[in-house]
């Protein structure tokens, strides 16, 4: 009796077609005859555990085998054997046990057929026969999945409004997956056209009594890796929270020698302890003194740009808002700049001399009238 399928990938029944995926990846690795050279116990055990991947990451095999377990494989996955199965089951002459006297038309032996599985797995890049470099070829083309371009993947970078309003590069250390250096992305043990090993078939074959071309170790056949690389990262002027950079050829890399997808780099704008921004629009404080709200006055401000020199028209009221225009956050996507607004807060001076008791007393006498005489509810 072969072992259970899902038992020799370690995973539970349930296990989501990822997780299949990762721990496949992972017993590959361990048992890749490149990596155990002359053992036999790993060689089978290699054998057996891409069969059970290759069986499990088909939907519909998978179906059937969580269905009849060992009958699907005998039945060759076939959906019309299946179905007369199922009548033969349901008839009670299967005994409700194993398939007993049913006729799977044709050899009925596990491990013949277990053999037979494997020798056409060329989505799996195996030749377990050693068919010759052609015949190789063909079982690894046939069945392999066409390359496919990379993943997009997406990026959160954090930034401070002036960098917002002025665009800047960031550093960013990225984690994604990359083509393999060992097999260029191919999946295949070799560099096709330039193994000396293979004439250029890019799979490798051992020299043992059970010859096949392997899939590659280092990434297991995906072609893909994990990589780590710093990138810089040009953030352009005007971006916002939740705003999107593209970076093309970025992303995950593809399959097979396919293109890479794009990476997308999304901004989260930090808040400023003295600028608040709506859109385009910028808002701050500027206070002011006394004399400079009654008589008027040049003041300097300080923007993102640059200082500029505003001028506080005279009996100016704390509250008050000044406009510059075409000092705030630039249009991402075109259009006019935002505009920058100050609004004045006059600010009372401390009364820790008589020089400022006396001149807030002065003061007294030039207001004209009550200053809440409107105030009524």
């Amino acid at each position: 009796m072969a072992e259970d399928f899902y038992q020799l990938l370690g995973v539970a029944r349930t296990a989501p077609a990822d997780e299949l995926k990762k721990a496949y990846r992972k017993l590959a690795k361990k048992y890749h005859p490149d990596m155990n050279p002359g053992n036999k116990a790993a060689e089978e055990k290699f054998k057996q555990i891409s069969v059970a991947f290759e069986v499990l990451s088909d939907p519909k095999k998978r179906s059937l085998y969580d269905e009849f377990g060992e009958d699907a494989i005998k039945m060759g996955f076939d959906e019309k054997k299946a179905g007369a199965y199922r009548a033969y089951r349901s008839s009670g002459m299967g005994g409700g046990g194993g398939a007993g006297g049913f006729d799977f038309g044709g050899n009925t032996d596990i491990n013949s057929i277990f053999e037979q599985i494997f020798r056409g797995m060329g989505g799996m890049g195996f030749d377990p026969f050693g068919r010759g470099e052609a015949g190789a070829s063909a079982s690894a083309t046939a069945g392999r999945p066409p390359p496919a371009r990379g993943e997009d993947l997406t990026a959160r970078v954090q930034i401070a409004l002036p960098e917002a309003v002025k665009g800047a590069e960031h550093a960013l250390l990225l984690t994604r997956p990359g083509r393999c250096a060992r097999c260029k992305g191919t999946g295949d043990e070799g560099t096709p056209g330039k193994c000396e090993t293979c004439n250029g078939t890019g799979r490798t074959r051992n020299r043992g009594p059970l010859p096949f071309s392997g899939a590659c170790p280092a990434c297991a056949g995906t072609g893909l890796v994990e990589e780590t690389q710093r990138l810089t990262v040009k953030i352009p002027a005007g971006v916002d929270n939740g705003s999107q950079v593209r970076l093309a050829g970025q992303g995950a890399a593809g399959t097979r020698g396919a293109p890479p997808g794009d990476l997308y780099i999304e901004t989260e704008v930090r808040e400023h302890p003295l600028v608040r921004r709506e859109g385009t629009d910028l808002h701050m404080d500027l206070p002011i003194t006394v004399p400079e709200a009654v008589l008027g006055a040049e003041v300097r401000v300080p923007t993102f740009d640059g200082d500029v020199t505003v001028t506080v028209p005279p009996e100016s009221q704390s509250g008050r808002k000044l406009r510059l225009r075409g000092r705030g956050v630039p249009a991402l996507k075109g259009g006019a700049r935002g505009d920058l607004y100050l609004t004045l807060r006059v600010m009372v001076p401390p009364m820790g001399s008589e020089e400022a008791k006396a001149a807030v007393e002065a003061l007294k006498g030039a207001y004209p009238s009550d200053v809440r005489a409107g105030v009524r509810l």
